[in-house]
């Protein structure tokens, strides 16, 4: 820390030792796994890319004896080795401490820029007396993290370095796991390439790993290319979450972790949050739980939305038809005030009643540091046009990297 209070990020005076980067990956805790897998593999596109069976785990089998499924579900949609992982609900809390009953989210992981970042994070975490729940390197997925919880009980991950699935959809095999941390790991470490190469050379046969595949037949043409379903994933989040407390909880991201608060919304009543990372209008909502009963969604969950957003406006629109013709449900009950910065939106049911929202549009903020005014804002109908005019910022957000499928 510097003598003005601030710290050196990368040559930058910042507030914390870390800057959060986006939303790398996110977890549901599911009754029926296996539900869950049809719904977000097969209907929704995220890829099967691993799997973990906690029982086989060092110090996990006595906790994971009564679980009537203890496997970790890895699925993904890009080149990252996982975008939203799957677990049983008697898993509770990432690894952590048991949690409230509604808390059904396992991990809500946000990216940082280096593993330096990860371990001054951890640092300031301690200093500050903020529990840490586990640090060091998880196989699979090779990211360097902490682990912490928010005021409600959320996991939260901060990371670094995951793991990468490239051309040949493979991920990396178990016996190039030794790799892994349990504790703060030294620092330097060395790099990927090395870390490759030292596997050559013990022979390890490093295309051995998990064959990523996309269960349902290439019989959509979008964009050009062939896909298993009329939409392409192209991010993850905004995460919108109740909380019992939204100051202390908004507290906690600003100053904790250090997220930027974009605007807030009254609604009903009822407060809403909004907060970003980035250049993005949000990356994370804080809500009053009271308003859970409002719109009607389960009391089983603290989560309010999970976002999705799709390639286009087109791919939403055909998206949300392939949805409902294979019975997905969807909620009409969140109103556009709740979801400033995104325009046109759906918001289907999984099997257990989590929402999420699917999307193609998300407002970005320029170097003012302003949103733009609401009375600029599109007005969304309840008949969606079957073409719409542009914004400013339109498809601005949308670059995804690699091929579609």
């Amino acid at each position: 820390m510097a003598a003005n209070g601030k710290f050196n990020v990368g040559g930058v005076s910042l507030p914390l030792p870390f800057k959060i980067r986006r939303l790398g990956h996110f977890g549901f805790n599911l009754n029926s796994l296996d539900g869950g897998i049809e719904f977000y593999t097969k209907l929704l596109g995220f890829r099967m890319v691993d799997e973990l069976d906690l029982s086989k785990i060092p110090g996990m089998g006595e906790r994971m004896k009564n679980s009537p499924d203890p496997r970790i579900v890895f699925t993904n949609y890009g080149g990252d080795h996982h975008a939203l992982v799957l677990a049983h609900r008697t898993l509770g809390a990432m690894f952590g401490e048991k949690v409230p009953e509604d808390i059904t989210i396992n991990q809500i992981t946000w990216q940082l820029g280096t593993l330096e970042e990860v371990s001054r994070a951890t640092d300031f975490f301690r200093q500050r007396e903020v529990k840490i729940e586990r640090v060091g390197r998880d196989m699979p997925g090779s990211n360097w993290h902490v682990y912490i919880h928010d005021p409600d009980g959320h996991t939260i991950e901060l990371y670094y370095g995951i793991e990468q699935i490239g051309w040949t959809r493979v991920a990396k095999p178990k016996s190039m796991y030794y790799r892994g941390f349990q504790e703060q790991p030294p620092l330097p470490q060395m790099n990927e390439v090395a870390e490759l190469k030292e596997a050559v050379e013990k022979g390890i046969d490093i295309t051995s790993g998990y064959h990523v595949h996309d269960p349902m037949p290439p019989k959509y043409k979008i964009g050009g290319v062939m896909l298993g379903r009329p939409f392409k994933i192209t991010k993850i989040g905004p995460v919108g979450l109740f909380v019992k407390d939204l100051a202390r909880s908004e507290a906690f991201f600003t100053q904790m972790l250090g997220f930027i608060k974009t605007e807030e919304v009254i609604y009903k009543g009822h407060r809403g949050i909004y907060l970003r990372n980035g250049t993005e209008h949000h990356s994370l909502g804080l809500f009053q739980k009271q308003l859970r009963t409002d719109l009607g969604l389960s009391p089983h969950s603290s989560i309010m939305t999970f976002g999705v957003e799709v390639g286009s406006y087109e791919q939403l629109r055909e998206g949300v038809h392939f949805l409902k013709e294979n019975g997905v449900k969807f909620t009409d009950k969140i109103p556009p005030d709740l979801y400033p910065g995104i325009d046109y939106a759906a918001h289907a049911l999984d099997p257990e009643g989590h929402c999420i929202q699917l999307y193609y549009y998300m407002e970005q903020i320029g170097w003012d540091g302003k949103p733009r005014p609401k009375e600029l804002r599109r007005k969304v109908s309840a008949q969606w046009p079957e073409v719409l005019e542009p914004l400013s910022d339109t498809y601005a957000d949308q670059t995804f990297h690699g091929p579609l499928g």
